[in-house]
């Protein structure tokens, strides 16, 4: 059996999914796949369906689908059909779909292809501890396979507690075409016959995937390469229904940073919202997700969501796994920081400023640490020392020039500083170049002092231009306290 085609297209039109479930928060990978199945059903004028899988009662978490919803719109994206716009497939989240599965999976039980089974969970769990003593892979023993389908029915009638499994044909071999990885094939018999139908009525994953994919007439499935595993379970209920499969692609996972291991929450942050939450824009978000095991044949690396979504194909994904790369992620938003006007920037920059941020010198500031900035969360960082305390490092300050030569020549600025009736970028620059050759004091030893005395840090925004903004009084103060140290 086979969904072979070598094609990224079918001949039906294109709808794409995405099916979060509620059990937490959504990580930067399911933003990364949103992204690539929303692009493909744009570029072929299909629709991109949000579906919600709440099967999973036990881990669902309480607000989780509004904060998914929340934050796939905050990254600029959103979808066609779903919870919140209904359409012609609806419900579209999974908990209101339960008579569909029950009857599905009775269907199958009614064809001979799946089973009524009534095995305790502690009878499962001997089977699982003597596989794993004698080192075999943990499946169930189909000890229900061959009841008697008669007295089966007696017993789900009489009110016994049952879960509905596949019988998984013996002897078989399974394959199907992934766009990235091309065919594969797996042995039936590496197959557990899986459970379908829980005895709380909810659906597994395999059942529910592939009837709602089925129902919503999803032609291509693009996740994660973890659903691999998965792919030939769900041919087999394809096959069992007599249903065509979409076409799948299974993309694969990010690497840490440090390229160790699948990206995980040991290593860092991995929820989407964060990375909002620390100042990197979505629109460059979007664009490192695009680069991440995938590029354009051009090579560029800054690309719209436009242009991606005129150039994607799937088929073009890298089968490799990619590290996911924080520095490019830094560069690539640095890069969209700098585009922005002025205002715009201001504007982004708003929900990041400190409360102590001083309103008067907003723009001047914002301008003169622009071009430093990689993520807006940095603005506190780059921009304390305008209308915070510093502290100066007297290792620092001292470290090419004895402290009395350095004494002599805070003071010396000082006065001239204080001499000046206009407290502007251009006279203090004069001023301070004048000081310097009048004593002949070495430039990078003078300037990178007074930069030290003034801000505290050996890298700041242009020196003469953050005086102004600090002000007279405060630039003698912090002159005065750098002479006692």
């Amino acid at each position: 059996m086979s969904n072979s085609t070598s094609a990224s297209t079918s001949s039906r039109p294109v709808r794409t999914r995405m099916a979060p479930s509620p059990t937490g928060e959504y990580h930067v990978g399911h933003i990364a796949t949103l992204l690539k199945n929303y692009a493909f059903a744009k570029k072929h004028g299909g629709q991109f369906v949000l579906r919600i899988e709440d099967t999973d009662q036990e881990r669902k978490v309480e607000g989780a689908v509004e904060r998914i919803m929340s934050v796939i719109k905050a990254y600029g994206l959103d979808w066609d059909e779903g919870p919140d716009k209904g359409g012609p497939y609806a419900p579209y989240t999974q908990s209101e779909r339960l008579p569909l599965y029950k009857a599905k999976a009775e269907e199958l039980v009614a064809k001979g292809q799946a089973y009524y089974c009534f095995c305790t969970s502690e009878r499962l769990e001997r089977i699982r501890e003597a596989q794993r003593a004698a080192n075999q892979p943990p499946m169930y023993d189909k000890h229900c396979r061959h009841l008697d389908p008669a007295e089966a029915l007696r017993r789900v009638e009489a009110g016994e507690s049952y879960v509905i499994r596949l019988a998984v044909p013996e002897n078989e071999t399974i394959r199907f075409t992934d766009l990235i990885r091309g065919e594969i094939e797996v042995a039936s018999n590496s197959v557990d016959d899986q459970v379908l139908l829980k005895s709380d009525g909810f659906p597994t994953y395999h059942l529910g995937v592939v009837v709602d994919d089925y129902e919503m007439q999803i032609t291509h499935v693009m996740r994660g390469e973890e659903w691999i595993s998965s792919t030939p379970k769900h041919m087999l209920l394809y096959q069992a229904f007599g249903w065509q499969p979409p076409i799948y692609a299974h993309i694969p996972v990010f690497l840490n940073p440090d390229g160790k291991g699948k990206m995980s929450k040991r290593k860092g942050t991995v929820a989407a919202q964060s990375f909002l939450d620390d100042g990197f824009l979505p629109e460059a978000m979007l664009n490192f997700f695009m680069i991440l095991g995938w590029t354009p044949k051009d090579q560029r690396e800054i690309l719209t969501l436009d242009e991606y979504i005129q150039e994607f194909d799937p088929a073009e994904i890298s089968a490799k796994s990619v590290v996911f790369d924080l520095a490019k992620l830094r560069w690539i938003n640095g890069m969209y920081i700098r585009k922005l006007s002025p205002t715009e920037l201001k504007q982004r920059l708003t929900p990041f400023l400190p409360t102590d941020f001083p309103a008067a010198q907003t723009d001047r500031i914002i301008s003169l640490v622009a071009e430093r900035l990689e993520r807006l969360g940095e603005i506190e960082e780059l921009t304390s020392f305008f209308y915070r305390p510093v502290t100066v490092d007297p290792t620092l300050l001292h470290k090419k020039a004895e402290p009395a030569v350095v004494a002599e020549q805070l003071q010396t600025t000082s006065a001239a500083l204080r001499a000046l009736t206009t407290w502007e970028s251009s006279q203090l620059e004069n001023c301070i170049r004048d000081l310097q050759a009048q004593h002949n004091w070495p430039k990078s030893q003078y300037f990178m002092m007074l930069r030290v005395a003034v801000t505290g840090r050996t890298a700041t925004p242009p020196l003469f231009e953050t005086m102004a903004i600090i002000g007279q009084s405060e630039v003698l103060s912090r002159l005065e306290a750098a002479t006692q140290l």
